[in-house]
């Protein structure tokens, strides 16, 4: 906070497609999306009108006892393209929010199916899954969550399946990481109500990249052993990862789905768990019983919100977005490697679709990290934004999320400030 103090903090007055202007009209190429939120850019005019057209009829009323037609239309649609399996949706208002929800639910699920022991989650070291208290239990980063220790229901931590953490091959650190997994499941799943895991891709952990078919190996392990298996999409989400989920690319349906970030184009805050009948059921019954999920937010399921969500799903299918990202993410990972693979002070790449970490390290061959006081990341994204493109570092790892509608041109703009960072650790 010293340092926010004693610097003059860059004020955004207007944005335009992928571009962000400041009050002195200097413009900046948003290479994070405006953390990680920016689908189709900035200020798009069908998502503009979407939220005017909105603002004519209804800007918010209460879904406590009453529904609204763009919220409706909305969990039709989210419905249509989740997972097949995931019928049921409750929204809230953010990414930390919707995973309150959704262990919220799992607790509870169990509670009525007669099973109220169930009451630990698992998740990954590293792990990261939002800033309130539930979400925070079932977070492993010591900067963001070991202050909060005596307020927390400790989560149980498994091992990071990545391999640059696990320092072997991506299937030796699959299989060391899945073994675990299965050692802490067999011996405590009368005791644990779910697992929670980000597919595919740790975004706050660094944009640790796992092997190919851990996710798939969680989701068997959880059906074997009668736990709930959630899945936080909050920022792998809506194309993120080269495909609408990441939990498509391995066939996973997980018992719940919790999205934000994306959902809205980048426009509004607004965040939906998806979840199945199975679990929808638990929660039926006579007033009497008070089997209700009693969880509720004052804009839940916001009309403008919804409008701007419904619009930018309209922008998905309209133009091909997934498919044409296709290519770019190919230039992407081919310019990664051929610009930074040799590079002295990097010591490893990760990339799945248009989210990138590249990790800095002081010595490539030894692995050696910077002294963290250097604070080497946010030198590099300072030095970015001289020559016009906005990063943000995660410690000493650059993160690259553009929006989804980069082209191959912006990519190679993008890597050359990074490029050009690098050279103040030279």
């Amino acid at each position: 906070m010293s340092e926010w103090l004693d610097s003059e903090p860059l004020v955004i007055e207007r944005a335009e497609g992928h571009y962000l202007y400041d009050t002195d009209g200097n413009r900046y190429f948003d290479g994070v999306s405006s953390l990680w939120v920016t689908v189709h850019g900035h200020n798009h005019p069908h998502i503009n009108r979407a939220i005017a057209a909105q603002l004519g009829s209804v800007a918010h009323s209460t879904m406590l006892g009453l529904v609204s037609v763009p919220a409706t239309e909305l969990a039709a649609a989210l419905v249509q393209i989740a997972p097949t399996g995931l019928t049921k949706v409750f929204y809230s208002d953010s990414g930390s929010s919707a995973v309150e929800i959704a262990l919220k639910q799992a607790f509870q699920y169990w509670q009525h199916k007669g099973r109220p022991q169930k009451q630990r989650f698992v998740h990954l070291a590293d792990a990261y899954h939002g800033d309130t208290l539930g979400a925070v239990g079932v977070g492993g980063m010591s900067v963001f969550h070991e202050v909060f220790g005596p307020l927390l229901v400790a989560g149980i931590s498994v091992p990071n399946p990545n391999p640059y953490r696990f320092s072997g091959s991506p299937e030796q650190a699959k299989a060391h990481a899945l073994s675990a997994l299965e050692e802490v499941l067999s011996a405590q799943h009368e005791d644990i109500a779910g697992l929670i895991i980000e597919p595919l891709v740790q975004g706050a952990a660094g944009m640790l990249v796992q092997p190919d078919g851990y996710l798939s190996g969680v989701a068997v392990l959880c059906k074997r052993y009668d736990i709930l298996l959630i899945a936080d999409e909050v920022a792998t989400g809506f194309g993120r990862t080269g495909r609408m989920f990441a939990c498509e690319h391995e066939d996973v349906t997980p018992d719940f789905l919790c999205v934000a970030k994306g959902l809205t184009g980048g426009y509004l805050p607004l965040a939906a768990t998806l979840t199945t009948q199975e679990v929808f059921s638990a929660f039926l019954g006579d007033r009497s019983e008070y089997r209700t999920f009693f969880h509720g937010h004052t804009y839940t399921g916001n009309p403008l919100g919804a409008a701007a969500a419904l619009a930018s799903l309209e922008l998905f299918e309209r133009n091909d977005v997934i498919a044409n990202m296709q290519p770019v993410i190919t230039h992407l990972q081919k310019e990664l490697h051929v610009r930074f693979g040799d590079h002295p002070n990097i010591g490893d790449i990760r990339q799945r679709g248009f989210m990138v970490g590249i990790e800095l390290v002081s010595n490539k061959k030894t692995q050696t990290p910077f002294d963290a006081s250097q604070a080497t990341g946010a030198m590099v994204c300072r030095a970015a934004r001289e020559i016009g493109v906005l990063l943000r570092p995660l410690g000493d790892v650059i993160v690259l999320m553009p929006p989804l509608t980069t082209t191959s041109s912006e990519i190679d703009v993008l890597l050359d400030a990074v490029e050009y960072g690098l050279e103040v650790i030279r």
